[in-house]
């Protein structure tokens, strides 16, 4: 079994109102060496797979169709195998910490 972990961003030179919006608001809290925010989207996905390679495919091709926006978006992933991890319980990422190098 492998974990999926996907960032997902705006390229570089695409507005972020979002990020803007959380910078502006990180300031007014009193963080003024806050220069800029970019906000993105992070995925956890896993995958009933052990051949990390298939894994790759199947992430690129899920990046590629649905979760992120080929035009204005950018991706990069990683694989983490979950080996002996339980994966029964309420959160997904108390099965990962076990994993956690």
């Amino acid at each position: 079994m492998l974990l999926a972990k996907i960032h997902v961003t705006l390229k570089p030179g695409v507005l972020d109102p979002q990020g803007e919006a959380v910078g502006k608001g990180l300031r007014a809290m009193g963080y003024g060496g806050v220069a800029a925010v970019r906000v993105g989207k992070y995925l956890e996905i896993m995958l009933n797979l052990d051949d990390r390679e298939e894994a790759g495919r199947q992430v690129e091709e899920m990046c590629r169709r649905l979760l992120a926006n080929p035009v204005i978006e950018e991706y990069r992933y990683s694989l983490e195998d979950l080996a002996g991890v339980s994966t029964e319980g309420p959160l997904m990422r108390d099965a990962t910490k076990a994993s956690q190098r």
